[in-house]
């Protein structure tokens, strides 16, 4: 059924100055095709319905009015614009009711997992499409969509993934399953808004995008236990003005898997004006922000066979949650990254971890992981755990390169160890990047170690509890350059410890590093 409803036309036009969803002329009322609204009726063959109309005219914009639609996977097409309203709440299924699609065929290759290799199974999904546009101020709620996929994993071989037949490919034996697990899922789209949508329980991915060019999400508010969003393989992304909390896996994480059967790098990505939390699911939204100590953040990685280039993050803020990530462990580039001005309170494991390592989830083992041109500035942090302060670590014989920290205001909860300090972290290796897995750093403010060029302008640093560790350990860095060092430090410790192959060292207004030179 056909309406043009003048009033939402309107609103809708005047919803995005900079990048606005179409003007199309025709509405398509899901009601008028069948969708009840009661929460009880599945509804997504109605909203499918109206979606096949609105692509057999050409395009439109199909409506979904208040009303709770209880619904399984519904199928995105060209030119559509999929709105919203305010008091429309699309509502998983239950898994029970199997109205999720079928997991598509999967040979390609085991180095991500399931949740990365499989899209239809999604409440709303979209694959090879463009001109793709959700809005409105309504709610995405999970309801029945699962966070744990293990037998995803098994499906696509990731559970049983190792070096030695990481150039195989894998085919399953076992059968599709209509195991609904994200909330939105795109893969290999173009021109793509998502804006001022709610998603409450997203299951493993509130949104995840691979493989899609030209991407705006704009003002998006996700509730979620797992990852609000995955930006993977993507170009031209803006992210802005949207708050996520996810208090047991990763809010805004670009990544640059193998999915898609090749190498993909994450490039020209902007991401202003976020909120990353990890309070307990759901207190996000009811205003009480319950704390979880979750995991939050900003990250970039883990799987990143292709890397990342051009990227910015600007004026973020983190809370309850751990700090800022930037990991490049499976053989990827990343560089040119420009972050710049972020707060942070309640910092959970560390404030900012910038890592290479050797785990090469990927098909092309004789490849280094590689880092360079990294520039952080205007970064404030409190109450931050006394694990790891900023860790700076490269690889053996591959060190992170052009690497600039200024303006940079650190207070930790302090309580390190003479133990500790005398610790020599061992290298990350194949392993996990996450600094709990190498343990407590010797230093509690600044770890760096297998570095070349780096420089660190205006940094301050203090404890609230006495700390027994030096404010700095360096470990082979070639160039150091320091400007303006302010630590506290404790009585009888030193400000900084520059271990061994510490060379081409420039030290300017930093009283409290007089006399430090290297071992």
């Amino acid at each position: 059924m056909k309406t043009r409803i003048c009033g939402i036309l309107i609103s809708l036009c005047v919803l995005l100055p900079a990048v606005a969803a179409p003007e199309f002329q025709t509405v398509f009322n899901v009601r008028g095709y069948g969708a009840a609204g009661d929460g009880t009726n599945l509804d997504s063959p109605a909203i499918d319905r109206a979606i096949l109309a609105a692509s057999a005219a050409g395009g439109g914009t199909v409506y979904v009015p208040a009303g709770t639609y209880l619904c399984g996977s519904i199928h995105l097409t060209n030119n559509l614009h999929l709105y919203l309203d305010a008091g429309a709440v699309l509502l998983g299924a239950p898994q029970k009711m199997n109205a999720y699609d079928e997991t598509e065929p999967w040979s390609n290759n085991p180095y991500q997992d399931g949740g990365h290799c499989y899209f239809h199974n999604s409440l709303i999904w979209g694959e090879n499409l463009t001109n793709v546009f959700i809005t409105g101020h309504g709610m995405i709620n999970g309801g029945g969509l699962v966070r744990s996929d293990r037998i995803l994993d098994q499906m696509c071989g990731f559970s049983t993934w190792n070096p030695t037949n990481r150039f195989s490919q894998f085919q399953s034996d076992l059968p599709p399953v209509r195991l609904g697990n994200k909330a939105i899922a795109l893969k290999l789209c173009r021109n793509v808004l998502i804006r001022d949508i709610t998603i409450f329980h997203g299951g493993h991915f509130a949104i995840l995008v691979t493989g899609c060019d030209d991407l705006t999400v704009d003002n998006v508010t996700m509730d979620t236990d797992r990852d609000g969003i995955d930006i993977d393989c993507c170009r031209n992304t803006m992210v802005s003005n949207c708050r996520i909390n996810s208090p047991h896996d990763d809010g805004l994480c670009p990544k640059s898997t193998y999915a898609l059967g090749r190498t993909v790098i994450t490039e020209n990505l902007t991401i202003v004006n976020c909120q990353v939390s990890g309070f307990q699911e759901g207190t996000l939204l009811d205003g009480t922000m319950k704390p979880a100590h979750g995991t939050g953040r900003i990250k970039f990685g883990t799987e990143a066979t292709g890397g990342f280039r051009n990227c910015t993050i600007a004026n973020c803020t983190f809370r309850g949650c751990h700090g800022l990530a930037l990991e490049e462990v499976d053989g990827g580039i990343m560089e040119n990254i420009a972050i710049n001005n972020l707060t942070m309170m309640d910092i959970a494991e560390y404030p900012i971890y910038i890592t290479t390592g050797e785990r090469e989830r990927g098909p092309d083992a004789r490849t280094p992981s590689r880092m360079r041109n990294i520039f952080i500035s205007n970064v404030i942090a409190t109450d931050v755990d006394p694990a790891s302060g900023i860790q700076i670590t490269g690889t053996p014989g591959q060190p992170i390169e052009g690497v600039r920290l200024e303006n940079i205001r650190l207070d930790f909860k302090g309580g390190g160890t003479a133990a500790q300090a005398s610790r020599v972290p061992p290298e990350l290796g194949t392993g996990y990047p996450e600094p709990h897995r190498i343990g407590v750093m010797p230093a509690y403010g600044v770890f760096a170690r297998h570095v070349r060029d780096l420089e660190l302008a205006n940094i301050k640093l203090s404890f609230a509890s006495e700390d027994l560790r030096p404010a700095m350990v360096c470990s082979d860095v070639d160039g150091l350059e320091v400007d303006n060092f302010k630590a506290r430090v404790a009585s009888g410790v030193p400000a900084s410890v520059l271990a061994d192959n510490v060379r081409g060292i420039t030290i300017r207004n930093s009283p409290v590093l007089d006399g430090v030179t290297p071992k």
